[in-house]
């Protein structure tokens, strides 16, 4: 099988927009440390309910004003159900990696957090039928080793924060959440390439606001009143708000550009952007170790998008199928036909895709 290279300006341009999102959790990341360290204010639910409400406003509301098949009653009607769990899966999520803090280290969140890439490639493999080259998998195994090794730097110079008292229950609370992640991305990357991605913000925000609300009353409207308000905490909400929409937002487009694989292999950078930014504001220690570690990981994620992934299409699996040459045609009953597969890449879409036979 001949291996599809991605053009250098697709390679850099799907680095790049990876890199925003990273960009994007840091802001994430800062406000939330400033809030919860500085001012007390340990609204983990609370902030995510502002996002899914803010995506309410803008694309829920989108939805609703739309005619046809498109519109929130026509999909409410057909799909309801499966938004619902959806939205459930990226409340608990978010939920269970903030809430690991309190009982495991921060470099045990870094390291488990990595679950989510294995998750979302045996996800892909089976419900989106994905398959990887060897170069794919070899910029994976960089990416985590950069990992590791900004892991080890936080050990060196002494940065694992967290309590760690009771450390398997915060272990097996990101493994949860990473777990979740992987199966909300999956979701999110078949919504946008087969769907739209309004429609899956607009459900995220509909069923999001509602049980993150319920959530918050549940858990956490003692936390809320003992917040101290002010313009400066204000500030701060509105800063996590604007980072998360714009998270939220602007990942479907770089999903839909390059993968749910790609995008978490992005995003593990975004420890490094924040820890960077505590060298000046939080006066964290540095080590070499830190570079290194980017720079790895910068060099994983150059490998894994050098090549194009490509989707297999099984006839025997499927019904009906794609003819090149003319218009969606039924299979034989009694025909023997191989699978074929069909490449993806980074570059302009066509409205045929290319096929190509393996034997």
């Amino acid at each position: 099988m001949s291996v599809i290279l991605i053009p250098f300006r697709d390679l850099l341009l799907s680095v790049a927009l990876g890199q925003v999102l990273s960009l994007l959790i840091c802001g994430i990341g800062l406000t939330s440390k400033y809030l919860s360290e500085d001012f007390h204010a340990n609204t983990p639910v609370f902030q995510s309910f502002l996002n899914y409400i803010l995506l309410f406003l803008v694309y829920t509301t989108t939805l609703a004003v739309r005619q046809g098949e498109e519109n929130l009653l026509a999909i409410l009607k057909r799909r309801w159900w499966k938004y619902m769990i959806l939205g459930i899966i990226d409340i608990e999520a978010n939920y269970l990696v903030v809430k690991a803090y309190q009982y495991t280290t921060l470099t045990s969140v870094q390291l488990l957090d990595c679950f989510v890439i294995p998750v979302v490639i045996l996800l892909s493999w089976f419900f989106l039928l994905v398959r990887y080259k060897a170069v794919h998998f070899i910029g994976i195994v960089v990416c985590i080793l950069g990992m590791g090794c900004m892991a080890g730097a936080d050990v060196l110079v002494g940065r694992q924060q967290g309590a760690g008292e009771n450390k398997l229950i915060g272990d097996l609370l990101v493994l949860g959440g990473a777990t979740l992640y992987g199966i909300s991305n999956v979701c999110e990357e078949y919504i946008v390439r087969n769907l739209s991605r309004v429609e899956f913000l607009g459900m995220i925000g509909l069923f999001g606001s509602f049980f993150s609300g319920i959530q918050l009353a549940i858990m956490e409207h003692k936390e809320l009143l003992k917040v101290p308000w002010d313009w400066q905490i204000g500030l701060l909400y509105v800063g996590f708000s604007a980072c998360m929409f714009g998270l939220y937002s602007f990942m479907p487009v770089v999903i839909k550009k390059t993968s749910a694989t790609a995008v978490n292999l992005s995003l593990l950078t975004a420890d490094l952007y924040s820890l960077f930014c505590g060298l000046f504001l939080f006066h964290y220690k540095f080590s070499g170790l830190y570079l290194l570690s980017f720079f790895t990981i910068l060099v994983g994620l150059v490998l894994y998008s050098s090549t194009s992934t490509y989707v297999a299409q099984d006839p025997r699996v499927y019904k009906q199928f794609r003819n090149p040459s003319g218009p969606v045609v039924d299979l034989p009953a009694t025909s023997q036909m191989e699978p074929s597969v069909t490449y993806t890449s980074l570059g302009q879409e066509t409205e045929e895709e290319p096929h190509v036979r393996v034997a």
